[in-house]
This record gives C-alpha cells, sequence and structure tokens, in this order.
C-alpha cells in the first residue's frame, strides 16, 4: 500500500478505479483532482447520455454496453481512463482490469472511505470485505499493480492526479 502525497502520478495510459461507498464523495474527488476530463467515465455519465435517447427499460444494459467499449477504446488506443466504480464488488472491477492487463495497461485502485453514515447498509458487507482484502494485500490478485485507500485528510492532501512520467532530475 501507498502512502498519499499531495500529487498522486501513474503511468500515461493507465486504468485507475476509483472505488467508494459514497457516489457523491467519489464524484467530488475525481471531479477536482483529474485535470483530463475525456479520462474520467462512470456508468452515471453514460446513463446521463442516454438518457431519452433510448427506452427507460434499455438504459441499464446500452449503459454497461457503451462503458465497456469506451474503456476498452481508451485501453487499445493506449489513453488513461479513471473510472468511477458504480458498486464495491470485485466481479464489476474484474472485466475492466481484464481489458487492460490483456493490453498490458497499467492497473491502479483508490479506495475513497466515507464517514460511516454515508455508506448504505447493503454496502456494509462489500465494503468491509474490499478493505479486508486491501489491507491483507490481496488485491494484487485482482490485477492491480497498486492500490491506496484515502479517507478524511488524507484525501483533502490530494492536490492532482497526474499521468504523466515524472520530471527529469538534472
Amino acid at each position: 500500500m501507498l502512502a498519499p502525497t499531495d500529487r498522486l502520478r501513474y503511468s500515461p495510459g493507465s486504468l485507475l478505479i476509483v472505488v467508494s461507498a459514497s457516489a457523491a464523495e467519489r464524484d467530488r474527488f475525481l471531479e477536482r483532482l483529474i485535470e483530463d476530463r475525456a479520462s474520467l467515465l462512470s456508468l452515471d455519465k453514460v446513463r446521463g447520455l442516454l438518457a431519452g435517447r433510448v427506452a427507460e427499460d434499455e438504459v441499464e444494459a446500452r449503459a454497461d454496453e457503451l462503458l465497456q467499449a469506451a474503456v476498452a477504446k481508451r485501453l487499445e488506443s493506449r489513453e488513461t481512463v479513471v473510472l468511477a466504480a458504480d458498486g464495491l464488488d470485485a466481479a464489476e472491477r474484474e472485466r475492466f482490469v481484464r481489458a487492460a492487463s490483456a493490453l498490458k495497461r497499467p492497473r491502479h485502485l483508490i479506495l475513497l472511505e466515507t464517514a460511516r453514515d454515508q455508506v448504505r447498509e447493503e454496502d456494509h458487507a462489500a465494503l468491509n470485505e474490499l478493505r479486508r482484502a486491501l489491507d491483507a494485500g490481496e488485491l494484487g490478485a485482482e490485477g492491480f499493480q497498486t492500490v491506496l485507500r484515502l479517507g478524511g485528510g488524507s484525501a483533502q492532501e490530494v492536490k492532482r492526479i497526474l499521468f504523466r512520467p515524472p520530471p527529469r532530475e538534472e
């Protein structure tokens, strides 16, 4: 597990999945820190694009399809993907991590912690399982190369998430 700094730096073309029990906090965090808005993808964003364009009963399936296609296209083009995970379940992350792995793209996860009262009752078990797996160093088996857990003050300390090589030291 890595310690947070004021800037988190990842390789260009990486897949970064941000997971939180609070979609609102996750979205605020990403809006504040991600410079390249085109790299920021989520089911919510795709659902919004489809609203009114496809039948309501087709939105979920189509949104899922389009998100998968958009992630695959960006990864194949060696472009960065920042994915705001819809839920806490490993099965949701797996297909994206598999796609990135098959293309030999770097894979990273940030667990953004939230206040206990922000966690829905039905999410407690999945969140606790994710925390346990993270603390036990088991997310490498899911295909992640780095995992970071941010909460409270440490999330506020991060000023920017960058997807570029570190500056050269002279």
